[in-house]
């Protein structure tokens, strides 16, 4: 175990109050972290403020009037989430009072530790879904599939796929998405994502300018979703369920349609947002009836005997999940290698392989930067705060991933080390193998790219780089570049 991977280790066992020395590590499992209940007994009475007020969803105690909380919001215009977080850390230690955007009050945990002790502990703090998630809203009757509030509203990482979204529209268990990409083959995800990508970049390698966040990250994970899904490049309906998917998720890189209205623009992605699942239920009836090697076909397949309308929710759960942040990870990663000089240097070398800067990125600029849907079933501590029954809890992965205590007097960052919590802990931690097969895509797409436009440059000043204003998500709204043009 390196260095890192060590601190990482004893800061998960044994956290400590913000800016406060580090301190021993216990051995792995032997409790909880400091100021935490035991799971499945009570608070010590106390040991911290009190919290929010479950019942109103409004601040209560004078853990939100001493310095007051803090409102939870996206970074401003050259503010990186690493500045609020210290700033947080600062002003209320390891867990903070926020607002939320709703109006509401939650615990932010900001530490390492105490992400960990939260993801490890279902029976203490249980998921909450009642936040809706990236689909537009659905009718409850007509063509379209089945309500989208039951696709997750917030994944936990980068990946290829979350954990099942739960129990279907009758209450019982839909089928499992992990065993149905289980079965995926890594290599030939590769090779067949490295013709995706190679066809990209020939379309605008000829011009010697491109944006690539919208030209090529994007349009790769999502690409890569719909094959891995079953449905080959080469099929009629292979772009129009790509370009009613892309609508229907409000692809212009800032989560709202571009160039129409509020209203216009919801219409327009529900339309989309129908079309895509008539498409997807047209490839699931083909594959009831004769089967292939691929996920569509697995999840048919699944001992649970699912519907087809269950299927068509996996795939759109799969598809919500697995796409943004897939290209937000592409996305992060090409910023990288054109605005930092040792990374550019290190991977054009040879001494830094681009799976090693996809890491780095994972632990310096995750593409899922908070995670929600948790609240506390009962009266604990965490951080030295007391948590009150029924209290909001919002998990800051980007924060617990750059933890002071786990990188003492060092910049943060994990080369081979992947201790990193950007795919979630514990049970509702990003299923094996979606990680891997999500590493696949991006790493994919940086290498296909960094060979055959090898002179790629930014086209911009850093600093006018914009992302993607939001709260749960780190990804640019635009990556301009400008390169020799290649005509083949």
């Amino acid at each position: 175990m390196t260095d890192r991977s060590t601190a990482a280790a004893a800061a998960q066992d044994g956290p400590g109050q913000a800016d406060g020395p580090a301190p021993a590590a216990r051995p792995h499992g032997s409790g909880p972290p400091d100021g935490a209940a035991e799971p499945g007994g009570t608070a010590e009475p106390g040991g911290g403020r009190p919290g929010p007020a479950a019942a109103t969803g409004r601040a209560t105690g004078d853990g939100f009037t001493a310095g007051g909380p803090a409102q939870l919001r996206a970074p401003a215009d050259g503010e990186s989430p690493a500045g609020i977080h210290a700033d947080l850390r600062r002003r209320h230690g390891r867990v903070a009072p926020v607002v939320t955007d709703d109006g509401g009050s939650a615990w932010l945990v900001l530490g390492y530790a105490e992400v960990s002790y939260v993801t490890a502990h279902d029976d203490l703090f249980v998921r909450d879904t009642r936040h809706r998630g990236p689909w537009p809203r659905a009718r409850e009757t007509g063509p379209g599939p089945a309500e989208p509030a039951t696709v997750p509203t917030v994944p936990t990482g980068p990946t290829g796929a979350p954990p099942s979204p739960g129990p279907g529209p009758h209450g019982r268990p839909g089928p499992s998405t992990a065993r149905a990409l289980a079965a995926v083959d890594q290599f030939e995800l590769a090779e067949v994502c490295r013709g995706v990508a190679r066809r990209l970049v020939d379309g605008f390698a000829g011009s010697g300018r491109a944006e690539l966040m919208s030209a090529y990250a994007r349009a790769v994970s999502l690409r890569a979703a719909v094959l891995m899904c079953g449905l080959p490049p080469d099929a009629d309906a292979f772009d129009g369920l790509v370009g009613d998917l892309r609508t229907a998720l409000a692809e212009d890189g800032t989560g709202r349609d571009a160039g129409t209205g509020r209203e216009a623009g919801e219409t327009r992605r529900l339309a989309a947002y129908v079309r895509a699942g008539e498409r997807l239920r047209r490839l699931v009836a083909a594959r009831r009836s004769a089967p292939r090697p691929d996920v569509v076909s697995r999840l048919l397949a699944d001992p649970v005997a699912p519907t087809d309308d269950e299927v068509v929710r996996e795939i759109l759960a799969l598809v919500a999940a697995a796409h943004r942040p897939t290209a937000d990870w592409i996305g992060n990663a090409l910023r990288l290698l054109l605005t930092d000089e040792r990374f550019a240097r290190d991977v054009s070398g040879g001494r830094l392989s681009v799976g090693q800067a996809l890491n780095e990125v994972l632990w310096l600029d995750t593409p899922a930067q908070n995670a929600g849907g948790r609240r506390a079933v009962r009266d604990t501590q965490l951080g030295g705060r007391r948590i009150r029954a029924g209290d909001r809890v919002l998990l800051s992965l980007a924060a617990a991933n750059t933890d002071p205590q786990i990188w003492p007097g060092e910049r943060p960052g994990g080369g081979e080390n992947a201790a990193h919590l950007s795919f979630g802990g514990g049970a509702h931690r990003c299923p094996y193998p979606a990680p891997l097969l999500a590493e696949v895509i991006a790493r994919t797409a940086v290498e296909t790219l960094l060979e055959r436009l090898p002179d790629t440059v930014l086209a911009v000043d850093p600093e006018r780089l914009v992302w993607r204003p939001s709260i749960r998500e780190r990804g640019l709204v635009a990556l301009p570049v400008r390169f020799t043009p290649v005509v083949r």
